[in-house]
């Protein structure tokens, strides 16, 4: 049976001691991908700036593992208000081009304490 690996990303610490996901195997599972930029470690007040910075941190997470978005199968979005759902469309539709090709996706509101 497979071991788990533990992922660490430089930028994306959690505030609580958890890795950014693990990979058991040929599998990879991530914890939350947040806004917050992995370069500079600030969240943006702008949604549309923090789903950029979450679909940028989406990659960053894929390429560590030796994958590319093209190898997620299911992709959950939390927003904190259903407004907000363009913000994280636009980009999303960069990442995923196709709707034929790209990973299911949903997205549920959530009352978070930072803005999503």
């Amino acid at each position: 049976m497979a071991k788990r690996k533990s992922i660490h990303i430089k930028g994306m610490e959690h505030g609580a001691p958890i890795p950014n996901g693990t990979v058991v195997g040929n599998m990879v599972f991530s914890s939350a991908i947040s806004g917050k930029d992995a370069k500079t470690g600030v969240m943006s007040p702008n949604p549309d700036e923090q789903a950029e910075a979450m679909f940028r941190n989406l990659q960053l997470f894929m390429e560590s593992v030796g994958g590319t978005p093209d190898n997620i199968g299911y992709m959950k979005v939390y927003l904190k208000e259903e407004k907000y759902r363009d913000s994280a469309t636009m980009p999303g539709s960069r990442c995923f081009p196709t709707n034929t090709t790209g990973p299911r996706v949903t997205r549920s509101r959530r009352n978070c304490a930072a803005r999503c």
